[in-house]
């Protein structure tokens, strides 16, 4: 008996098969779909047209305001120094009096002074009596002068007739000659004594002139910022400002306020431009005054130039050292384009922005900053006025691209779409 080979069903084979390829067929219309809808968006990404918002460029010729911090000081100021050494006798004022000129602030008791005073006008008499002597002895001497030119005159005649002997005649030349010399010697000698007089004179009116500084006397109408001497303390005069502080005084009646403009508005300035000042701490108020000096040249390390404006303060709220800010309209040198920052582009290429020309084209415009707003900037270079700029480009547009420009109620709506970030 012999075996028979056995047979693979085929039934298994052929389910098997429809599964293989009906895998395979699944598999590559999965892939046939991805790749339809991949080349379909990037076909919509590529028609794709971005709707943005604009707005003009503006040309500007009015006047720029500027808003710069400044610091408020007296108009004037004077450190009172003591020009007489001695005690302080009595002081007056105190830090807070307001004294008006020539108000008696300290009076100084200077004894030492007292006394030089006294010896110097001793010898004030002294010199005037020196000198009412020296004028005596030239009259004297002119009388002896008279008499000896008399005497000469009669023996050189009575010398010439015979009648006197030349040796009398010679004594009485002679005589005339040691005359003149005496009554010469007189005179420079008043002339000393004047000298010495007019010096003696010069010495009282200094004593005389310290004698006065005793009394130490407001130089303006102001108010005492500072007092560093008290009644019995010993002060010392110095002439070259190194002696004792007495006090210092500040005339606030009009205040200076210190600002310090930049180079875009230091050429506009001038004098007689009107300024607002606002104070932090008074939020309801609004001083006026006016530029009233600059300093013309700029500082080389901030490019600034430094400016005063007088501001009336007869109330004396301005306080010397308060810190303000300082509005200022100051007239434009040449007119400028004004955009919104939004409108700013700043990547690899520099500064840009983009101009929406016809049929919603846009061009990138290479652009200069030459004022920052903040919300706003002016430029100098690349727009012109009236030209429509893209807020916040899209990163996606080209030059040469294409877009569609909001209309402006749309802009206005609460719920319009939100511009996409920019770089």
């Amino acid at each position: 008996m012999t075996d028979e080979p056995r047979r693979i069903p085929r039934r298994p084979l052929l389910v098997a098969g429809v599964v293989v390829v009906a895998l395979l067929g699944w598999g590559a219309w999965g892939q046939y779909d991805r790749a339809a809808l991949a080349s379909q968006t990037q076909q919509n990404t590529d028609d794709f047209v971005p709707t943005v918002q604009v707005a003009k460029a503006k040309l500007e010729d009015g006047p720029v305001t500027f808003t710069l911090p400044g610091t408020v000081s007296a108009f004037d100021q004077a450190t009172i120094y003591a020009r007489a050494t001695g005690y302080i006798a009595e002081r007056r004022v105190d830090i807070g009096s307001r004294v008006k000129k020539g108000d008696l602030l300290f009076r100084i008791s200077a004894p030492d002074l007292d006394q030089q005073l006294a010896q110097a006008n001793a010898q004030l008499v002294q010199t005037q009596a020196a000198l009412a002597q020296s004028n005596a002895q030239v009259d004297q001497a002119k009388s002896s002068t008279r008499l000896a030119n008399v005497t000469n005159g009669r023996t050189s005649t009575l010398a010439n007739l015979g009648w006197e002997t030349r040796q009398n005649a010679d004594n009485t030349r002679l005589g005339l000659a040691g005359s003149q010399a005496s009554q010469e010697a007189a005179q420079a000698a008043v002339k000393v004594a004047q000298a010495n007089l007019a010096a003696q004179y010069a010495t009282m009116q200094r004593l005389q002139q310290l004698k006065d500084y005793e009394n130490v006397t407001a130089p303006f109408d102001g108010v005492v910022t500072s007092r560093n001497v008290d009644a019995g303390d010993l002060v010392s005069a110095d002439s070259n400002g190194a002696g004792n502080t007495l006090l210092t005084i500040a005339h606030d009646n009009v205040v200076r306020v210190q600002i310090n403009v930049p180079q875009s508005g230091a050429i506009g300035i001038h004098d007689g431009l009107d300024a607002k000042i606002y104070v932090p701490e008074l939020p309801n108020r609004v001083f006026t005054g006016k530029v009233a000096r600059s300093a013309v040249a700029l500082a080389q390390s901030s490019r600034t130039m430094q400016a005063e404006v007088d501001v009336p303060n007869a109330d004396g709220t301005l306080r010397p050292g308060l810190y303000v800010t300082v509005e200022i309209a100051i007239p434009r040198t040449s007119p400028g384009v004004v955009i919104p920052s939004e409108a700013v582009l700043f990547n690899g290429d520099g500064l840009r922005s983009m101009v929406v020309g016809d049929g919603g084209v846009v061009h990138m415009h290479d652009i200069a900053i030459y004022r920052d707003f903040g919300t706003s900037v002016e430029v100098n270079k690349g727009l012109a006025g009236g030209d429509s700029v893209v807020l916040s480009p899209p990163l996606t547009v080209a030059d040469g691209g294409r877009v569609k420009v909001q209309p402006p109620a749309e802009q206005q709506t609460p719920n319009s779409a939100k511009p996409a970030p920019r770089s």
